[in-house]
């Protein structure tokens, strides 16, 4: 006796829990919180570079995030019999790759510029802050000095700075590890799966 299928109410309800929606929306919402923190860390100073203010990392993955939701959409028909559902699993595997690398990048740049910045001592002189860090002296004519241009209070830097590229240093963390787990269920979806060589219930008696 053949199985009966689904009915459509319940097959609808498992449809809102499948693999690429879930992680597409907490793809979407880290990609947009990793580039908001990025545009608030730009308003303290316009002196910070880009990779002290990811948003590139919170772009790309909002792509990804997008490109899985799409790639749900179109999940609706049977498995690879449509070239168009193919090509988005192939790239939706690309993109969930490159996220990964992008994410790794601005975690390992967000760690690097906090080890920095959570050791600043910054003096005002002028309209411009000033910023050394240990172990160098700031009175040492030969350390290494940063500019940071308007900037209303010299303590952003010391106290709100370091918490924003911490919070980028985590945020790209999950970013890195949600890329990594699409693409690993991406894979396993379609080559984990192997032939046991036994079918069962499908032999028929002579």
């Amino acid at each position: 006796m053949r199985e009966e299928s689904p009915e459509p109410e319940r097959r609808g309800g498992r449809r809102l829990c499948r693999f690429p929606l879930i992680l597409a929306l907490l793809q979407l919402l880290l990609g947009v919180a990793v580039t908001v923190v990025a545009f608030l860390q730009l308003s303290l100073t316009p002196s910070l570079t880009t990779r002290e203010t990811p948003h590139w990392a919170g772009i790309t993955m909002c792509a990804v995030a997008v490109l899985g939701l799409v790639l749900f959409c179109v999940t609706s028909r049977p498995d690879e019999r449509s070239f168009l559902q193919f090509m988005m699993k192939i790239l939706f595997f690309f993109f969930c790759s490159v996220g990964l690398i992008v994410s790794v990048l601005a975690a390992a740049f967000s760690g690097h510029h906090y080890s920095q910045s959570s050791s600043f001592t910054c003096e005002r002189l002028g309209p411009e802050c000033i910023c050394t860090w240990e172990p160098q002296d700031p009175q040492d004519p030969l350390a290494r000095r940063l500019r940071f241009l308007e900037v209303e209070d010299c303590a952003s830097l010391t106290e709100t700075l370091p918490l924003m590229q911490l919070l980028q240093l985590l945020l790209n963390v999950l970013q890195a590890l949600l890329c990594a787990a699409a693409a690993f269920l991406m894979w396993r979806s379609r080559y984990q799966g192997f032939f046991s060589g036994t079918q069962g219930s499908s032999w028929s008696k002579v």
